[in-house]
């Protein structure tokens, strides 16, 4: 039996770490996970940081002290790319991750505690309706940006963040694509925070979704990006500011803005937030919590 040429091996060995390395790219980047484009955010892939860097100082001190071991371990981890690679492409496969995972994340629900805080200034506050007014207004966003509409969410946003999804939806309006966001299922909803910040008060919301996201053409329905039998688990955190002083209306169902504070006319309003019939501004957090920011958190 002829014995392995170690110095063989060792003059192969840039080539075959420059091989891993190429591997291990392909590895990390395999699932980057979806990016909704009404916010800056990303979503969440199967795997966690992947240091390549470490992997290949490995590789490298294993050749030195044994070649062989060291060859093994490429293998090792071809095959395993290999499968790796072949599973992120079975979605139902990634959907039982995505979905177990959604179930299995533990987020601490601080809702009891952040209503206490509203309550001592405000006390109708009601956080189960707060609660189903933020899933409410979540769900008209993915709803909204699916149908390129974003007139049904100007009630809710500021003039601000209304102005940046408009462009945002406009953009793709002009490419003649539609980000198709669909199967949504909120698994946990829950107040987080609340802060008094000079003349304006801030309250926090957390929203865990798992859902599909993908990119079709308009004209040919050709799927662009990503895929539309896949779920992605995402997390969101939601802003809403109101006046400080501002106190609720026991007498009003949720924080819906179904009638104008000041004229009481059914609500119309015009892109810059104004009363169709008085003119009053009324998504300005003047009279009510309005969504001032939403992203997507880690």
């Amino acid at each position: 039996m002829k014995r392995l040429n170690t110095n063989k091996l060792k003059q192969l060995l840039p080539f075959i770490l420059l091989l891993v390395a190429i591997v291990c790219c392909n590895l990390a980047i395999a699932d980057v996970g979806n990016n909704n484009r009404y916010n800056s955010g990303g979503g969440e892939g199967l795997g966690g940081d992947f240091d390549i860097g470490v992997l290949i100082g490995w590789l490298i001190n294993l050749f030195i002290q044994s070649p062989v071991l060291g060859l093994i371990a490429v293998v090792i981890i071809i095959i395993a790319y290999r499968i790796m690679k072949k599973k992120s492409k079975d979605t139902s496969y990634i959907n039982k991750n995505v979905n177990q995972q959604a179930e299995s994340d533990v987020t601490m629900d601080l809702s009891p505690m952040v209503a206490g805080q509203i309550r001592a200034i405000d006390p109708d506050f009601s956080s189960d309706k707060f609660i189903g007014f933020a899933r409410e207004v979540f769900m008209k966003i993915q709803q909204a940006w699916t149908t390129k509409d974003w007139k049904p969410i100007r009630p809710f946003e500021s003039e601000t963040l209304f102005n940046q999804h408009k462009q945002q939806l406009d953009e793709f309006i002009r490419l003649g694509k539609t980000n198709v966001v669909e199967k949504i299922g909120i698994k946990h909803c829950s107040l987080h925070s609340f802060s008094q910040d000079g003349d304006k008060e801030v309250l926090t919301v957390w929203i865990n979704a798992v859902m599909r996201d993908y990119v079709i053409d308009d004209a040919t329905k050709k799927v662009l990006e990503s895929d539309p039998n896949r779920d992605w688990y995402m997390k969101y955190e939601l802003v809403f500011n109101r006046k400080a002083g501002v106190k609720t209306n026991p007498g009003k169902k949720g924080n819906t803005i179904t009638n104008c504070p000041n004229c009481g006319a059914p609500t119309e309003i015009t892109s810059s937030g104004q009363c169709v019939y008085c003119g009053s501004v009324i998504t300005n957090g003047e009279h009510d919590w309005v969504l001032t920011d939403i992203h997507s958190r880690p």
